[in-house]
């Protein structure tokens, strides 16, 4: 096997570039999400059929896709993108999560669900870092938001069609569940089948064979966290991505149960609410970020998603729960995810740091933020069952408004510029750096200036 490509000798693949490339990469995300919706809409089918508590329903959520799988995964998938290559991580992750999937679909007994859980999990979050430093190091400059924001896109269409698919396979059961993760295995099917006639990143092949042409190392997570610029920016995309999926995470995975307990207990009209949320985001990504993220001032458009954020929060905070508030909080809390922190997330992760360890970064990142998740996760149930809606809204708000204020003071100017501009701004000129060979005392441990 040929690590730097991920194909096998001889093996001929077809060319697949430019949009197309990003669409394939970009079905990451639309596993990722659907993999979180399609468990989220069967947790209480699930607990039903095995007799599964509070505690052990928050275990479920905790080791998925929505946090510690998708953490564990991250951490495997972030270095091994930057070492072997970004399309090295596509040859083998759907395939760990085509396992997963089977094993839930088929699952006769509490140990099938959980490893195909866990499988799962760690399968996407291999794949979804990689993939949004694939797709902006292959982006045009002049459409970089655009193509991130593709990403951004299939992330809110899995859920959608996830929960379009729930409600209409409510008469099934668990049945019907079982029929959601199994079109997510036809999905990650076909996208690996895809997948095989991706390039390699042109940014890091370029990357790579100056690291090598010099004899050095390659730049890993020690170096990462040497760095003041890449420790600034690592503490500043964790509070507005992280702070913000502490609430996404959970309103994916446990909306149904908050909208249970605000009074709506129809399965058909939870989904059907989500179906709003989901919609939006879809529309909102779109014609928001995906059409303005290089037309606009980027710290406005981020605090418009902010501000909305804030707003849906307050309503579950301090409004009656009803079904009208209820609908208020789908349709502020569905546009703002489409323009919101995770789009500009996925943008300003692969802005701000340098090739030799962006996929790194991404994957420090993402295991923070989902190991963040999965102790929230962990508790969720019982924090609902305990405290009610109004105490959980109020709690997430606040983290919300912390992100808020963090984002529009300390977002970075990084519109127009190229990925190597802006590596020249942050870093000075690496390529000058390798030109002249590293003492071998020091070779694995240079900092960047």
């Amino acid at each position: 096997m040929d690590l730097q490509s991920g194909n096998a000798p001889g093996t001929r693949t077809r060319s697949l570039s430019g949009y197309k490339a990003t669409i394939a990469v970009a079905m990451s995300n639309y596993i990722e999400a659907g993999s979180i919706i399609a468990l989220a809409t069967s947790l209480s089918l699930w607990q039903d059929r095995f007799g599964l508590s509070n505690t052990a329903v928050g275990l479920a959520a905790a080791i998925s896709a929505n946090a510690f799988g998708a953490a564990i995964g991250a951490m495997i998938g972030g270095p091994l993108g930057d070492r072997y290559g970004r399309k090295f991580i596509y040859t083998y992750d759907l395939i760990l999560y085509m396992l997963g999937t089977l094993l839930v679909v088929f699952a006769g007994a509490t140990w099938m669900l959980f490893t195909g859980i866990v499988l799962t999990g760690i399968a996407v979050g291999a794949g979804v870092p990689v993939a949004w430093t694939y797709i902006a190091e292959e982006a045009p400059t002049e459409e970089r938001a655009k193509h991130v924001g593709t990403a951004q896109l299939a992330w809110s269409i899995g859920p959608f069609i996830g929960f379009a698919l729930a409600t209409a396979l409510v008469p099934l059961g668990l049945l019907g569940s079982r029929i959601i993760f199994a079109h997510l295995f036809v999905i990650a099917f076909v996208t690996w089948w895809v997948r095989r006639g991706l390039s390699e990143s042109d940014t890091w092949k370029e990357s790579n064979e100056k690291q090598v042409a010099a004899g050095r190392n390659r730049r890993g997570l020690r170096e990462l966290l040497s760095a003041r610029q890449n420790v600034r920016a690592l503490v500043f995309l964790f509070l507005v991505y992280g702070l913000w999926n502490l609430w996404a995470s959970q309103a994916g995975i446990f909306m149904p149960r908050i909208y249970d307990t605000a009074g709506v207990t129809s399965a058909v009209q939870q989904n059907l609410l989500q179906v709003l949320v989901w919609g939006l985001t879809v529309a909102a990504t779109f014609w928001g970020f995906m059409k303005y993220g290089d037309r606009m001032s980027r710290r406005t458009l981020y605090g418009i998603g902010a501000v909305m954020a804030v707003v849906a929060c307050a309503l579950l905070a301090f409004a009656p729960g009803s079904v009208p508030v209820l609908i208020a909080f789908a349709v502020i809390w569905g546009i703002s995810a489409g323009i919101g922190a995770q789009a500009f997330y996925a943008l300003w992760t692969a802005e701000l740091f340098a090739t030799v360890y962006r996929s790194t970064a991404q994957g420090v990142l993402f295991f923070a933020v989902r190991i963040a998740c999965g102790l929230i996760s962990y508790a969720m149930p019982t924090l609902l069952a305990n405290n009610g809606v109004h105490f959980v809204g109020t709690l997430m708000m606040s983290l919300l408004l912390v992100g808020l204020v963090v984002g529009l003071v300390w977002a970075p100017d990084t519109e127009g510029k190229s990925l190597k501009e802006i590596e020249l701004e942050r870093y000075g000129d690496l390529d000058a750096e390798l030109a002249v060979p590293a003492p071998a005392a020091e070779a694995t441990s240079d900092t960047v200036a």
